[in-house]
């Protein structure tokens, strides 16, 4: 589907582009094709190139524009998970004997695939401080192949210089890949500044009411576009096209929900920084976070996403994530409703006894939709609890 041209604003592009009124009834929203297959006319005779909903479905092309265009790229793939986008894309690009380089603090699931999936195949990997660019430099190898970057990083928040890391790749011959979900396009399109593939959960902020699971792989790179379109339709995780109707309409008000995410999270982080139960405070867009200038270089804003460490220790983190009322203990993030974790025994329990474990006081908040003065008030009153 055709993109609108002519239009620049990033939500009219998520209101427009991929989306034109259907054809046959003038339904101004992409019906959801609920359909295996499609019927030929005559043997090899497409009908707009669909033949099996697994190699394509309209519902799932019309997402597919959005998300690429959302990025400011050309190309989008779609897949059932953030997890299945991701070994789309390194089983498509590495082979036994590759090496690959992952942030020190990647989300657990990338490092669980990698290190043992990959690892089982034969694919090295080191875990590097993607902030310091001379860090990287260093553990680069003669058989690295992919740079990946999370910015901000899952959970501990840390930033990294998206068009630093893209110099690098270009000068060792690498691909960069940045993991866009904890920012969304609306935040910061990684494409622009020099990434050569972006991944999201799409689960998270881009579906954005924690009621659809999903991934998406984008690229402005012919050659990486083909190699995941044969990785999507041979190894089949696809989303369905309910799942593509509930992502979609899920990006219709992504720049909305972002400016209110980011609302919410400075308010609560600069809460949060004043309490003396909280040691530390994990948000980019505090001016004491040590990737603060770099992330105001390149991101619109800096999320709803807040980490903090808490005086007390590992139970003390337990008994603030049981006590609050407002925000909801459970894994995943990025929906409308607010949700609190202890990262280091549920997102990130894989993670543990590696150089990738996170520590035990660790708070991860997902800052919600809500009022932020109920916000507040709830995790005043958990604080309290806590003695």
């Amino acid at each position: 589907m055709p993109r609108v041209d002519g239009v620049n604003g990033f939500s009219t592009r998520a209101l427009h582009d991929g989306q034109e009124p259907d054809p046959t009834t003038g339904s101004v929203v992409v019906p959801i094709h609920a359909t295996s297959t499609f019927a030929q006319d005559g043997v090899g005779g497409l009908r707009s190139g669909y033949e099996y909903a697994r190699t394509g479905n309209p519902t799932r092309t019309a997402l597919e524009t959005t998300l690429a265009s959302l990025e400011g790229a050309r190309h989008a793939r779609a897949f059932a998970s953030g997890m299945a986008a991701e070994d789309a894309l390194l089983r498509g690009v590495l082979r036994p004997g590759d090496h690959v380089l992952i942030p020190m603090d990647a989300y657990g699931g990338t490092y669980r695939l990698i290190s043992t999936v990959y690892c089982d195949w034969g694919v090295e990997y080191t875990a590097v401080d993607t902030a310091d660019l001379d860090a990287v430099r260093a553990a680069i190898r003669p058989n690295t192949k992919v740079l990946w970057c999370e910015t901000p990083t899952n959970p501990l928040l840390g930033i990294a210089d998206i068009a630093g890391l893209a110099t690098l790749a270009r000068e060792h011959d690498l691909m960069l890949v940045v993991d866009n979900t904890f920012a969304s396009p609306y935040l910061q399109t990684p494409i622009g500044l020099g990434a050569h593939a972006v991944v999201h959960s799409t689960t998270k902020y881009l579906g954005g009411h924690s009621d659809v699971v999903g991934g998406a792989l984008v690229t402005d790179d012919d050659e990486l576009h083909e190699t995941l379109g044969k990785m999507q339709n041979g190894m089949g995780a696809v989303p369905g096209p309910f799942d593509c109707f509930l992502t979609q309409r899920g990006l219709k008000t992504l720049a909305v929900r972002m400016e209110r995410h980011s609302d919410n999270a400075e308010r609560v982080a600069d809460v949060l920084a004043a309490h003396p139960a909280i040691t530390s405070v994990l948000y980019p867009g505090r001016a004491d976070h040590p990737g603060h200038e770099v992330a105001a270089k390149q991101m619109r804003r800096f999320g709803g996403m807040v980490s903090v460490r808490v005086a007390g220790g590992e139970q003390a983190a337990r008994d603030l994530c049981a006590a609050t009322r407002v925000f909801t203990l459970a894994e995943s993030l990025g929906g409308v409703e607010s949700l609190i974790e202890h990262p280091g025994a549920m997102t990130h329990a894989s993670a543990a006894g590696s150089l990738l474990e996170v520590p035990a006081d660790l708070v991860r908040l997902s800052v919600g939709l809500e009022d932020a003065d109920d916000l507040v008030d709830d995790l005043r009153q958990a604080l309290a609890s806590l003695g």
